[in-house]
């Protein structure tokens, strides 16, 4: 058999965890290497591993978040208000399966973007897409996707995104337009796609803050009719961590 050729072939094919796998093992002594159905086996795991890597990594590029936070660094605890349990809970992803949504409130500092962000990167860890906006930057790209005439295209992406992160949100006075694209959103996600939202307000003055009754009704409803809450307690961790 010519290996050449069959390192040529796997290279064509873009099977590259199989290239890599197939290398290393005709690089060992003749009596050292795998029988024919070990072989098949090992070559097959290795490309499901690249594969599982490359769309883990290309996930969480394209998701856009604030932090690169990783689960094993949210610190848990019942006087934070974020139970290890529950934590352990969501982090298996049966919120996304189940279209809920998380809301994340507590103080400024006290790491209520960096547990978003850690749930969205676990979430990619299992095959989930992942978009994060800081509100800020969801109602400019509001703007520009109306000034571009790509509206309907942008409200289609996040409707079909299983995990939609809005940081920060309260902190900025939202429009009209802002309000009516934010109910769309979460009215076609309704039980198919999970929200996690983070604020420093507490969920109760949330409908004061909307300030517009029909809106507010209508948006705290699909919000928080399936909703863990997490109301996170403590001291500012900036000097720790990131929020």
């Amino acid at each position: 058999m010519n290996t050449t050729s069959t390192l040529e072939q796997l290279k064509q094919l873009k099977l590259s965890g199989m290239l890599k796998c197939y290398q290393a093992i005709i690089e060992q002594p003749v009596h050292q290497q795998p029988e024919p159905h070990l072989l098949i086996g090992m070559l097959v795991d290795a490309e499901t591993q690249h594969r599982l890597v490359f769309r883990t990594e290309l996930y969480l590029k394209l998701s856009k978040l604030r932090y690169a936070a990783l689960p094993e660094q949210v610190n848990c605890s019942d006087e934070r208000g974020l139970p290890k349990t529950q934590f352990l809970q969501l982090s298996e992803g049966s919120f996304i399966t189940q279209g809920d949504n998380i809301l994340i409130t507590g103080a400024t500092g006290c790491g209520k973007s960096f547990l978003a962000c850690a749930l969205g990167r676990k979430a990619c860890m299992l095959g989930n897409r992942v978009m994060y906006y800081s509100m800020n930057r969801f109602i400019e790209a509001l703007a520009s996707a109306r000034l571009e005439g790509t509206y309907i295209k942008w409200l289609n992406m996040l409707v079909r995104m299983p995990v939609l992160i809005l940081d920060d949100f309260g902190l900025k006075e939202l429009d009209h337009n802002a309000l009516l694209a934010l109910l769309q959103i979460l009215e076609d996600r309704y039980r198919k796609g999970s929200t996690i939202i983070t604020s420093q307000l507490p969920v109760n003055k949330w409908y004061e803050y909307i300030n517009e009754p029909t809106f507010a009704d209508a948006i705290l409803d699909r919000l928080t009719a399936h909703a863990h809450k997490i109301e996170l307690k403590g001291k500012s961790l900036r000097n720790v961590t990131l929020d």
